[in-house]
């Protein structure tokens, strides 16, 4: 059963969820700024670039943001056709695979901005320090592990896939029949 966000909750949905969203809005200010400025015969030179680093912003906090809401990809199919042992671990297997990833992406994140900073890049049209948008990486990262243990806490039953009511599945019977021009 589903709780109310704690404060560690309603923390991750403020960073991840509303920064997303101000990522989104900023796209979508950038682009209109691009079609103007090109309707008016004075294209922007910097409008591609921080549309595109906007975009690589708003995809990991949303990554983030997926994980506290328990939206993240699972297959269900293969859980429910695995034997029952296999389902009861199918929590802490999504728990340690999901937190493990995130702790090499934000070690690998640390990693590149660290050589960002030594080696002075700045963005070609922007000029703004590269390790400023390499920073994400080990930002999503941080918030992604902690979305994971606030949905622990609040919408366990959402990961878990539910012991009563779990489709079987028959891998050995074919979801669809086609007939060569014959009705049954």
């Amino acid at each position: 059963m589903a709780q109310q966000p704690s404060l560690l909750g309603r923390f991750v949905k403020l960073t991840a969820d509303f920064a997303a969203g101000a990522t989104a809005a900023g796209i979508l200010i950038v682009v209109v700024v691009q079609i103007v400025s090109r309707l008016i015969g004075q294209p922007v030179s910097w409008s591609e670039e921080a549309t595109r680093f906007l975009f690589v912003w708003m995809v990991f906090l949303g990554l983030a943001a997926g994980f506290r809401t328990v939206e993240s990809a699972r297959v269900v199919v293969f859980i429910a056709a695995a034997p029952r042992l296999f389902r009861r671990l199918a929590v802490p297997i999504y728990v340690v695979s999901s937190v493990l990833f995130f702790g090499i992406m934000g070690w690998t994140g640390l990693s590149l901005v660290r050589q960002q900073i030594m080696m002075s890049e700045e963005a070609a049209t922007l000029a703004i320090p590269m390790w400023v948008i390499g920073l994400i990486m080990p930002i999503s990262a941080i918030l992604a592990v902690l979305a994971i243990v606030e949905s622990l806490k609040t919408k366990r039953d959402l990961i878990a896939l539910p012991e009563v009511g779990a489709p079987r599945v028959d891998l050995d019977e074919p979801d669809v029949f086609v007939s060569k021009g014959h009705t049954p």
